[in-house]
């Protein structure tokens, strides 16, 4: 990690851990995650416990679910956010049909356990190409079913009552990444087109290969993009908008 960066804490998405940043905490030294949300069952309540236990100043990367309590943190305490990087995620509110899809999930996992709400849901959280990749696959299902329902239950109520926070994307002064695999279905690169337009001088990257848990997909184009991120003087803002699509 660059010596000029604040230390580097990831936030992790809906029923993941530090274990999908595997490859990130290998790679940057001295970086650290939040272990999960477990309960959490709001936003805001998830940004409190990062601003509770993280430090002082960060280089805050959020993934999924984790990027919109990135936002939340940047909200609430934007001097404790050095730089922010905003990965697979979305800023929108509640679509149609997005409570019933979650909560059809949920009532799976309820009747028939956190196997079958994991099976259901992982694979289109993945590029198409890679869902017969058991090397990927089997690590990404052991950890979400970990989770169990119960988690999953608190996060998707989160989710369902998030803050908005696209208005306050024009009010980002901090050097930002916004990234995203080419393949993701789940928060496709449009999003993140809308995303990087609305921060003022924010870096698009958009990684080939790689569908929304982008972390485990992609390690080697992430952290390239990380460390590029890690170098920017945190007093300047980034000049250069790039899509690597």
């Amino acid at each position: 990690m660059s010596s000029r960066a604040a230390p580097l804490l990831f936030l992790p998405g809906l029923l993941c851990d530090s274990r999908v940043f595997a490859d990130q905490l290998r790679h940057f030294a001295g970086a650290t995650a939040v272990d999960g949300f477990g309960a959490c069952d709001s936003i805001p309540a998830m940004a409190c416990h990062v601003l509770e236990t993280g430090p002082a100043k960060m280089s805050l990367l959020g993934h999924s679910m984790g990027a919109r309590v990135a936002l939340e943190v940047v909200r609430m305490a934007p001097e404790r956010v050095e730089r922010l990087a905003l990965v697979s995620t979305g800023t929108h509110t509640i679509r149609p049909g997005e409570a019933e899809k979650r909560h059809a999930l949920l009532a799976l996992g309820r009747v028939q356990g956190a196997d079958a709400l994991v099976g259901r849901w992982l694979p289109p959280m993945v590029a198409p190409a890679r869902r017969a990749d058991q090397a990927l696959i089997a690590p990404l299902h052991l950890m979400s079913v970990q989770a169990g329902v119960d988690t999953y239950a608190a996060q998707i109520t989160a989710l369902l009552k998030r803050p908005e926070v696209e208005s306050l994307l024009p009010q980002i002064r901090c050097p930002t990444l916004v990234a995203v695999g080419a393949d993701d279905e789940w928060s496709p690169p449009e999003q993140h087109r809308f995303i990087a337009s609305r921060i003022p001088d924010a870096r698009l990257q958009i990684i080939a290969g790689a569908g929304h848990m982008l972390p485990a997909e992609a390690p080697d184009a992430l952290n390239q993009a990380i460390a590029g991120w890690l170098e920017m003087p945190a007093g300047s803002t980034i000049t250069t908008m790039g899509d690597d699509e």
